[in-house]
């Protein structure tokens, strides 16, 4: 980034226009409210605070899993360590889930249209 500029501002510092708004008609606020919950992880109680559209996200993983919430993100908590050895940030580790997941089935419904 050029010191002195901010993100989005154009080559004379004037705010340049993007084709494609991020704020889609029905934009929801609501779904970047942060939510703590209490869960589970492996017996062990813990509190994991996510933004309500990952609560979202994570709700249709776990029916289409026929599992809860926690049965869910104990999977991760168990294969993170397992594959990986472990995370610092568990809490971004499962919004990239989320993130991927999204991602996922987006590219499941472009391909299903062709």
């Amino acid at each position: 980034m050029i010191q002195g500029k901010e993100p989005g501002e154009g080559v004379h510092g004037r705010l340049q226009s993007i084709s494609v708004d991020p704020f889609v008609r029905g934009f929801d606020m609501q779904l970047a409210r942060p939510l703590a919950r209490s869960i589970r992880l492996n017996g062990f109680a813990t509190c994991l605070r996510l933004e309500q559209v990952y609560w979202d996200i994570l709700g249709d993983m776990a029916q289409l899993n026929s599992c809860s919430i926690s049965a869910l993100l104990s999977h991760v908590d168990r294969e993170v360590h397992l594959r990986h050895g472990g995370v610092r940030n568990f809490s971004a580790l499962v919004r990239v889930v989320c993130v991927v997941h999204s991602l996922k089935d987006t590219a499941l419904e472009v391909a299903g249209n062709h």
